[in-house]
């Protein structure tokens, strides 16, 4: 049996529902893996939000400092921070009415799936969306 954050079903509903991402983390670093991740993310459709204390604009879209910051909805919270520092993001996007929290390969706090799942929102974890776009995004 997979991890219930590893659900295929959810993946598939966070791709395909999922049309604003706020990357946290992202920053102007082409070799960083959120600098890739979100520019497969912009190319498949999705609007994507930087979050780095820097607030740079990256991939033409404006930065912003923290998730508090962005004045507009969030769909999904991509995650790309250490498993320790992973959870305060989870337990944002939870106050900001995101919809699910993506923590990126190698990033897991079941506290944190805990609570923003019994918050009601779809919690991935240890998963990249470029890797499992081929198998479980919208077609």
């Amino acid at each position: 049996m997979t991890e219930p954050w590893g659900d295929p079903e959810k993946i598939r509903r966070v791709l395909a529902g999922g049309d604003t991402w706020a990357v946290v983390g992202l920053a102007n670093h082409p070799h960083r893996a959120a600098y890739g991740v979100a520019k497969f993310l912009q190319q498949h459709g999705k609007r994507i939000v930087p979050v780095h204390p820097d607030a740079p604009t990256v991939h033409g879209e404006q930065g912003y400092a923290s998730l508090a910051d962005i004045p507009f909805p969030v769909d999904v919270v991509d995650v790309f921070r250490r498993s320790e520092a992973a959870g305060e993001f989870a337990d944002q996007a939870v106050a900001i009415g995101a919809k699910a929290v993506w923590f990126q390969l190698d990033v897991v706090d079941e506290a944190a799936y805990e609570r923003a799942t019994a918050a009601g929102l779809d919690v991935v974890m240890d998963r990249c969306p470029a890797i499992e776009w081929s198998a479980h995004g919208p077609r």
